[in-house]
């Protein structure tokens, strides 16, 4: 028996510290049946505390990985992450506009979880000019989307990232203070939906790359993006409720919660 997986291809960053990047992007689309593919973006050192070091790879090394993939197999979905670097973005963006018909889910990953930059004006620029109209889905949570947008209102910055390309934006509300997480679904020039989830205690190391990929993964298997954020929103809840501590920072969300029995 041969099944056939949807293939999902990552763009995405090495974590040594096996939290997030690459390895959560694996992680999610084996729990959702899909095929992995991926190419590297950057390297990193890095724990569960913060990232210390990035460094990117070369557009020459990402473009000709993407193409050797592409020509062997049917891509359904590709998941975009840590970008780390404007040349980078600029290599994803010349393999995107040869696949048009290719849904992209976008995690802007502009910093990280402990706080260290992972981009520059120059970087966030060529994010929002050639990568946001090839994107289906954004999922930056309320600090990236400000950066992205330029602006402080959580609302214009939706409708604002709306008018800049990106179809679908999912704007996560972890980092604001408000006691229950409220994420805003805008498509369609309004906020389309507003869902509400039960705050957790912890920080988690990956969970903005649990989420977008849980999206990618759903649609590749062709559910709709509403249906497949709502879905993918769920399934980060659960991996973030059942989440385990490897080092002295952050935690890790269990992303196989639901191999376990009294989950």
């Amino acid at each position: 028996m041969n099944p056939s997986r949807p293939i999902v291809l990552s763009f995405s960053g090495h974590d040594p510290s096996g939290g997030a990047g690459i390895q959560a992007d694996i992680e999610t689309l084996v729990s959702h049946q899909c095929h992995a593919v991926s190419v590297i973006t950057a390297l990193t050192e890095q724990d569960t505390r913060n990232v210390k070091r990035l460094i990117p790879q070369s557009s020459e090394n990402i473009i000709s990985q993407a193409k050797t993939l592409l020509d062997d197999m049917a891509v359904n979905a590709f998941k975009i992450g840590l970008i780390g670097h404007h040349e980078t973005a600029l290599a994803i963006y010349a393999i995107l506009k040869q696949y048009p018909d290719i849904p992209v889910i976008l995690d802007p990953v502009l910093a990280a979880g402990g706080g260290a930059d992972l981009s520059n004006d120059r970087l966030i620029a060529t994010v929002v000019d050639l990568l946001l109209p090839c994107t289906t889905v954004l999922t930056p949570n309320s600090e990236e989307a400000r950066k992205l947008a330029n602006l402080e209102d959580l609302s214009e910055c939706g409708l604002s990232l709306l008018e800049a390309g990106s179809e679908y934006v999912l704007i996560t509300g972890t980092h604001e203070s408000t006691p229950s997480v409220q994420n805003q679904l805008f498509h369609d020039e309004r906020c389309w939906e507003t869902y509400t989830w039960e705050r957790l205690p912890a920080s988690y190391h990956g969970s903005g790359c649990t989420l977008a990929t849980s999206i990618a993964a759903l649609m590749a298997h062709g559910l709709s993006p509403i249906q497949a954020v709502l879905e993918a929103q769920e399934y980060t809840w659960n991996s973030l409720n059942t989440a385990y501590q490897t080092g002295k920072g952050q935690y890790n969300p269990n992303r196989f919660f639901w191999m376990e029995d009294d989950v």
